[in-house]
């Protein structure tokens, strides 16, 4: 069976647009069941623009779901992802400022499946970091402690083992062995987590990405993208800026075969690599040239 496409907009019609495009260049497009969901309206200025994309989103399904209050990204996911994952046993999951190739849900459907008995897995990314793949290396994908956001799966059993409210935030945070070894998988982890518990942001992503932590669990993600990012700029809602240092190399095989390794283990090559994008170094690298770009 193949799994839902959940899609979460705003007051984006023509990155809409965009996604949906690249969408129906896949051919299992059509016969996958789709859901949309959109965030209510800011202030007043918002909802002429959310009422285009309403009307976008009706031509994708006549599963549109529109918020009259405006809920942030956070809770918009949350909620929306488990209202869908309570009919269903897995779903993908995109944004509105993202875009897909042609074999993204052919990759993600049998990523899916594949893994679906490991319970090493808690995500299958269509997002894959510009790694290059090991001499030797066995299959397409590789294995991150770190899930991406953009373009991403997962299994009911997985997502209601989440705990979003952090119950153990305290014990967690004045533990500096446990944050070292968070911040492993990149030197910004810890800080973002810190700033959702003191109210400075309300992202979903890192508690996501905390529990993978503390569950031991890892994310599939490709060598080649399946999903490209279009949310930089000043029209982005989490993203205000030009230059990101997140390059890809984008899958333009059009290949629906792809190779998934049973014994895939974590690789101490690739876990550097992945580390070096989420670096001190590369995160001031690239807030000095967008500070540049003004």
């Amino acid at each position: 069976m193949l799994a839902p496409i959940i899609i979460f907009a705003f007051n984006r019609p023509e990155a809409l647009k965009r996604l949906k495009k690249s969408l129906v260049s896949n051919f299992l497009y059509k016969e996958s069941e789709k859901f949309v969901f959109i965030d209510g309206p800011r202030n007043e200025n918002d909802q002429n623009k959310i009422n285009a994309v309403v009307e976008i989103a009706q031509t994708i399904t006549s599963n549109v779901t529109v918020s009259t209050a405006n809920k942030g990204l956070g809770t918009s996911i949350i909620t929306g992802v488990s209202s869908v994952l309570q009919k269903y046993e897995k779903a993908i999951i995109l944004e509105d400022d993202l875009i897909c190739t042609p074999n993204f849900l052919s990759y993600m459907n049998q990523a899916l499946d594949f893994y679906e008995k490991d319970d090493r897995i808690i995500s299958v990314c269509g997002y894959g970091l510009k790694i290059k793949r090991p001499k030797n290396y066995v299959g397409d994908v590789y294995l991150s402690g770190r899930s991406s956001s953009w373009g991403w799966a997962t299994w009911k059993d997985r997502w209601e083992q989440i705990d979003w409210n952090m119950k153990d935030w305290k014990e967690f945070s004045s533990n500096p062995q446990r944050i070292k070894a968070f911040n492993r998988n990149g030197s910004d982890m810890f800080s973002m987590l810190e700033d959702y518990m003191e109210g400075r942001n309300k992202s979903w992503a890192i508690r996501f990405c905390y529990n993978q932590f503390k569950s031991g669990k890892y994310a599939v993600c490709p060598f080649l993208s399946k999903v490209n990012n279009e949310g930089f700029g000043e029209e982005a809602t989490n993203c205000k800026q030009q230059y990101s240092r997140f390059k890809v190399n984008i899958d333009q095989s059009g290949s629906t075969d792809f190779l998934f390794d049973p014994q895939i283990s974590p690789n101490k090559q690739i876990e550097k690599e992945c580390y070096h994008y989420h670096s001190i170094k590369m995160r001031i690298y690239s807030k000095i040239r967008n500070m540049l770009r003004f």
